[in-house]
């Protein structure tokens, strides 16, 4: 690659964010992060000053950030909670910048949150709520494939 440049126009804004839990369109989402950090096992080797390494599992993670105008994990959660069950549910989250060459869309599987926030609130003070989940899998739906 010999001096590729890339239209800044395309980098993607989070303003055109969406996501769905169980095909529940959140209208109020303002943020989310999901990552898979990969677990290694160190390897022994000959003949080499360098560490060698394996993957052997990996550790998926998220959160979701929204304005609070529901009590909608509240009714999702609770009964579950109270009975000793969690709650899973398939999140979807789709990028789509208007300036971008495409959409991003990724289906992520077997999420669990790790909290449910029963009152939060702050006099003066808009409401938002922030609820860290695991996953087990995902699915790439759609990519951005611009190269030039």
């Amino acid at each position: 690659m010999d001096g590729l440049k890339y239209n800044s126009d395309k980098q993607i804004n989070g303003t055109f964010g969406e996501l769905w839990i169980d095909d529940y369109y959140m209208a109020e989402v303002t943020g989310l992060e999901a990552k898979v950090s990969i677990e290694k096992s160190e390897v022994k080797q000959t003949g080499s000053l360098a560490k060698g390494h394996k993957v052997t599992g990996i550790d998926c993670k998220g959160t979701v950030k929204l304005n609070k105008v529901s009590s909608y994990f509240i009714k999702k959660m609770s009964d579950n909670l109270k009975a000793g069950k969690s709650t899973t549910c398939t999140i979807i989250t789709k990028l789509a910048d208007p300036a971008s060459d495409g959409i991003e869309r990724i289906r992520l599987t077997g999420c669990t949150f790790d909290e449910m926030t029963i009152a939060s609130w702050e006099a003066k003070k808009l409401g938002e709520e922030s609820y860290p989940f695991t996953f087990t899998g995902w699915d790439v739906l759609d990519t951005i494939d611009t190269f030039l």
